[in-house]
């Protein structure tokens, strides 16, 4: 979504952009400024989650990627994170010594961790937290790693600026993300039955710690609550799971377009109980929405939210509870919160977002060229 965005954003303005991603078929277009070339994965790729795979034999399109940079003659290569169609961005860009830029966008560490503590449920749970513990950190000491070879890296919260300025030693700057609150709005709410609605839009799997919601409602019920439901929207492999056992639940599936905005505006507040998001642009569009977000404290949700004021940060399951029956128990508070909610998600746009990722762009071609300027002066300091 971030990478249409900045497209987008390209196209807007006229700057020139080439597009390197993966598909089901090869193809090239123009779109305005951008042009876009889209390389078919092989067979022999495999699923990391719905629309997302890796392919290991994406290398073969190397030659073709490189014959469009030498036409495109890039300025800039920007990398999107540890995949396929990357490795082969961060190759060219070493090949062709072009200034290189890496944007951080999932916390692939932690996600994986997720996975295989679902994946070894059936061992003793100090096991299992042993293994996805040395896991998570090996991936997360890989991923740093990778990062190295960028001059410039740009990530979505102030605690990953931190660790990938100390862990790679290059320069860190700040890329959020924005939101469109013309296109989320209160306005488009169409429920008006009285039950309070606690919602949730993403992906249904470990990593979002979606079962929560089954023990939240548990909790709920055992304090008198019963005027309430849970408002899904999404797919995933965890969707069964809710969908037997909990009580008060509309299941949506995966939306889109106008039908994800009203989605959004029928909510009364946003569980966010994922401790593993980089970012978390959901709880942004469920504020736009004038819907008040609930995040946990680990991770970068917590960081779009003035606590009491635009949402709360809840650091245990007990916190959701208590959170969630203050803003039942209190309609005036969660009304001057929706308003808190929608005020702030107004300020944050995506041109302000983009602004600042092609400075970044400057940045890393001032750092190339005064690592050049280094080495014809003194190759011995340079290397």
């Amino acid at each position: 979504m971030t990478c249409r965005r900045l497209t987008d954003y390209a196209k807007k303005h006229d700057f020139p952009m080439l597009v390197v991603h993966a598909g089901k078929e090869t193809k090239t277009w123009d779109e305005g400024s951008v042009k876009q070339m889209r390389l078919k994965r092989s067979p022999v790729s495999f699923a990391l989650d719905e629309e997302l795979a890796y392919d290991p034999l994406f290398q073969r399109h190397t030659n073709k990627v490189l014959k469009a940079l030498m036409e495109f003659q890039p300025d800039v290569i920007h990398i999107t994170g540890l995949n396929d169609v990357s490795i082969v961005g961060a190759y060219l860009a070493w090949k062709l010594q072009m200034p290189l830029l890496g944007s951080w966008h999932t916390n692939v560490h932690e996600f994986a961790a997720q996975r295989l503590r679902r994946m070894m449920r059936f061992l003793p749970q100090g096991l299992t937290t042993s293994i996805s513990g040395f896991a998570e950190k090996k991936i997360l000491y890989g991923t740093v790693l990778y990062y190295k070879m960028p001059k410039v890296v740009l990530a979505p919260n102030q605690e990953l600026i931190e660790l990938l300025g100390k862990g790679t030693h290059r320069k860190a700057l700040f890329m959020g993300r924005g939101v469109d609150a013309e296109f989320f709005s209160p306005a488009k709410r169409t429920v008006k039955d009285g039950i309070f609605r606690l919602g949730f839009v993403g992906r249904l799997r470990a990593e979002k710690n979606v079962r929560m919601f089954v023990d939240l409602e548990e909790e709920l019920i055992k304090k008198g609550k019963t005027n309430f439901k849970f408002l899904i929207v999404g797919e995933g492999n965890e969707r069964e799971h809710l969908q037997r056992n909990l009580k008060n639940a509309e299941f949506t599936g995966f939306l889109s377009g106008e039908q994800l905005a009203e989605a959004y505006a029928n909510m009364d507040v946003f569980i966010f109980a994922s401790e593993t998001d980089a970012f978390g642009n959901v709880a942004q569009e469920a504020a736009a929405s004038g819907v008040v977000p609930i995040v946990t404290d680990k991770g970068g949700p917590k960081f779009l939210v003035t606590q009491g004021e635009t949402g709360f940060v809840a650091s245990s399951l007990e916190d959701f509870r208590d959170r969630v029956i203050e803003l039942m128990d209190g309609p005036q508070k969660l009304e001057a919160m929706r308003r808190q909610a929608r005020i702030s998600a107004e300020t944050k746009s995506w041109d302000a977002i983009f602004e600042s990722v092609y400075a970044a762009y400057n940045e890393t071609i001032r750092l190339e060229n005064e690592k050049k300027l280094k080495l014809e002066n003194n190759p011995a300091e340079a290397a």
